[in-house]
């Protein structure tokens, strides 16, 4: 059975990511806490669009809740997606790059942070979703 057929019928559910990319050119990536599904593993900082939520609104919203900083809507420049077939859910995840914010970046909800060249990405264990957009960052950055 191919993956669309096995999450044909499933709930989708949209998630938003950003790729926060310093002026070292490394990209922010967070580790999931202990308690929470995917735990220990390494993802970009985001979270799920709430009902009548725009998927920028989401990343303005959740980069405040989880790293302390405000980004601007027009800083969050769409650069690529992710769809996934999970047991319970399919996800679909628009990534953004994001090179401007305020504040410092603070892990406020991760168990730890880590600013990483492109091409040390994938050393980094990813949840699935995660990590096909790797490959995109890592050739384009």
């Amino acid at each position: 059975m191919t993956e669309a057929a096995a999450s044909a019928g499933k709930k989708i559910v949209l998630v938003a990511a950003a790729a926060l990319v310093d002026s070292d050119g490394r990209v922010l990536i967070c580790r999931r806490p202990q308690g929470k599904q995917l735990a220990g593993l390494w993802e970009f900082p985001g979270g799920k669009v709430e009902p009548g939520e725009t998927p920028e609104a989401c990343l303005i919203r959740e980069l405040d809740e989880e790293l302390g900083i405000q980004v601007k809507e027009a800083c969050l420049a769409p650069f690529v997606f992710a769809s996934h077939g999970y047991d319970s859910f399919h996800l679909l995840m628009p990534l953004y790059l994001c090179r401007r914010w305020d504040g410092f970046v603070t892990a406020r909800e991760h168990e730890a942070l880590a600013w990483v060249r492109p091409d040390k990405l994938s050393e980094y264990p990813m949840p699935p979703a995660d990590e096909p957009l790797v490959a995109y960052l890592r050739d384009f950055l």
